[in-house]
Formats: structure tokens, sequence, C-alpha cells
């Protein structure tokens, strides 16, 4: 545990900036999509072989706690994908590497990110809202 515990009490101890967010914002999001897709495969086999089981999950899927998952999910997905791109471009032109334009450009990713994904959040916070609080 404690092999674990001591670079997880480090990165969060570690007084970086945006450099550091960036990165750990990056992992954890790649872990919440990452796992998101394991479950989705793995319920998504049982249509074939447990049409019972899959009918199950979905009806769990449509809780509360899950559907606020979702939106969570697809913030995720959105900040990961636009700071994967921001690699990218690092990566591809690395005269760019500067500390001034690391810093702008997670600014921008995390606004961008924010920015899709609150149109999403919107329309999937109202379909909760609707299904499981109004009876719609």
């Amino acid at each position: 545990m404690t092999s674990f515990r001591a670079p997880l009490e480090g990165s969060l101890r570690y007084r970086g900036q945006e450099g550091q967010w960036a990165y750990l914002l990056h992992r954890i999001t790649g872990l919440g999509t990452l796992l998101f897709l394991i479950v989705h495969i793995l319920d998504t086999s049982t249509v074939y072989f447990f049409p019972a089981l899959y009918a199950h999950a979905i009806a769990i899927y449509r809780s509360t706690p899950f559907m606020l998952g979702e939106i969570v999910l697809v913030f995720c997905v959105l900040y990961h994908g636009t700071n994967g791109l921001r690699i990218a471009l690092f990566d591809l032109y690395p005269h760019f590497w500067t500390e001034t334009s690391q810093r702008r450009a997670f600014r921008w990713v995390l606004g961008v990110a924010i920015l899709l994904w609150l149109p999403a959040a919107f329309l999937m916070g109202r379909s909760l809202i609707v299904h499981n609080f109004l009876g719609g």
C-alpha cells in the first residue's frame, strides 16, 4: 500500500502550477475514460449472453448517480482529448515548449473543454431532472 500511496501523496502535495495540474487531470481523465470503456464493453457483451442482465444494467445506468457520472465522463473525454491535442502540437513544434506558452495552452485547453462540456452538461442535466425527478 505504501508503494502506491507515496507517489500519490507526493503528486498532491507538489506545488507545481499549470503543468502539474495538466498532468494530473490528463491522467485522471484518461483513467476515468478507460474505466468507462471497460464497463461498457463488459455490459454490452451481456446483450447476447444474458439479455435479462443487460436490461438490469440499463435500469441501473438510468439512476441518478450513474447519470451524474455520465456528465463527468463527458468532461473527462473532452478534456483528455483537447489536452492530448495540446501535447501533440507541442511535440510537433518543440520551440513552443516555454513556460509561458505551456501555461497559456493549459488555460486554453481547460477553457475549450469547459465550453464544449457546458452545453452537453446542460442537456444531460435537464434529461436527468426530467426523467428522474419529474417523472417524464
